[in-house]
């Protein structure tokens, strides 16, 4: 009984979040496509974009949040593919904040502290690497764009109309009756956008939150043993492991945060853990895909998609070469070991001080 009850509250909370994405794409063409583009101008410099994309999503420590987001502004035409995607790769550097400060629970015993730090960090360091090859690549040549147009051209009608998405049949009427209920209590349409954006993305934090509650409670017991047991016997079994936890909880901070206090005891070594947090990046675009699909919009499809697109190019392009991305963190966790006020200032500095100083800059 109690967990047909987990069950029917799970239903619940994945009901409300794709009835979010819905409401917020009729929300923005609600203000006009126009006054809602202004908001974002900051978004034509890629560089922005990626620095928009990392301070968001270290604020609400959710890449899935940040691409849902994003997945909904471009259905709604208020972002364009090209400025949507540097904002996919910031969100993947910003997901990583929270496996960096689990790392600081282990400064108290400095051996432990450089262990644990130093696995955190080895996600923030593939993710940097991953955007300093193709951020510029896709600023001169849009491979990632190309590929995810390519891929979603082949998911829809031949014109490339739209989806013909279920979850959209479910959610779509929903939405209308909400809008349509708001335009009576409120006529402008601009206010009641505005009113009706905010309580969507507080409810959608609301709901991505919950559903990583209920389904980590219901796999927090088995877990564990799964990870010391059997996580790390090979490189495709960890790559694997990583994609299909984190699809299930939906959040690569909670599968990449376990492993960080198996790091700090020893228990695994860096070299084993790296490619399970690989297979998280690509685990975690299972959310944003499934809000694409409620849009029922090829191109909030295709933002999906780039998201997908650009953790498999960078997962083919440093698993191979796992060397660097493992030796920027290990010099580091040396050195923040030695002088342990590193770890906070690093903290600090590059998921909020630097993004938000640089967004200011530019």
């Amino acid at each position: 009984m109690k967990q047909a009850l987990k069950v029917l509250q799970f239903i619940a909370v994945l009901y409300l979040f794709f009835l979010c994405i819905e409401l917020m794409g009729g929300s923005f063409e609600l203000i006009g496509k126009d006054t809602a583009r202004q908001l974002f101008t900051v978004t034509e410099n890629p560089l922005v974009g990626l620095l928009i994309g990392i301070l968001a999503t270290s604020i609400m420590q959710s890449s899935s949040t940040t691409t849902s987001i994003v997945v909904g502004m471009v259905a709604a035409g208020t972002l364009t593919i090209g400025q949507a995607v540097p904002m996919v790769m910031g969100a993947n550097i910003g997901t990583t904040v929270t496996n960096t400060i689990v790392s600081l629970g282990h400064m108290r015993l400095r051996r432990e502290f450089e262990l644990a730090f130093t696995g955190a960090i080895v996600h923030d360091f593939f993710n940097l690497c991953a955007v300093i090859v193709f951020l510029p690549l896709e600023a001169f040549f849009h491979p990632v764009q190309k590929a995810a147009t390519f891929v979603s051209g082949c998911l829809v009608d031949v014109k490339g109309a739209t989806f013909h998405s279920p979850l959209k049949a479910i959610v779509q009427p929903v939405a209308e009756a909400i809008a349509s209920v708001g335009q009576y209590i409120i006529p402008n349409n601009q206010i009641l956008g505005a009113i009706l954006i905010v309580a969507a993305l507080a409810l959608l934090i609301f709901a991505l939150t919950r559903m990583v509650k209920i389904m980590r409670g219901a796999v927090a017991k088995h877990l564990e043993i799964v990870v010391d047991r059997y996580l790390f016997t090979s490189t495709l079994r960890a790559l694997t492991i990583g994609m299909l936890v984190t699809a299930i909880v939906q959040s690569s901070s909670v599968t990449t945060s376990l492993v960080v206090p198996l790091l700090g005891t020893g228990i695994v070594k860096i070299e084993a853990v790296f490619p399970y947090m690989l297979g998280a990046n690509i685990g975690t675009t299972t959310t944003a895909i499934l809000a694409s699909l409620v849009t029922g919009n090829p191109a909030a499809v295709t933002i999906a998609l780039a998201h997908l697109i650009f953790n498999l190019f960078g997962t083919a392009l440093f698993l191979p070469l796992r060397r660097v991305p493992i030796w920027m963190a290990r010099t580091l966790g040396r050195e923040t070991a030695k002088r342990r006020w590193i770890a906070p200032v690093y903290v600090a500095l590059v998921f909020f001080a630097t993004p938000s100083i640089l967004i200011l800059v530019f």
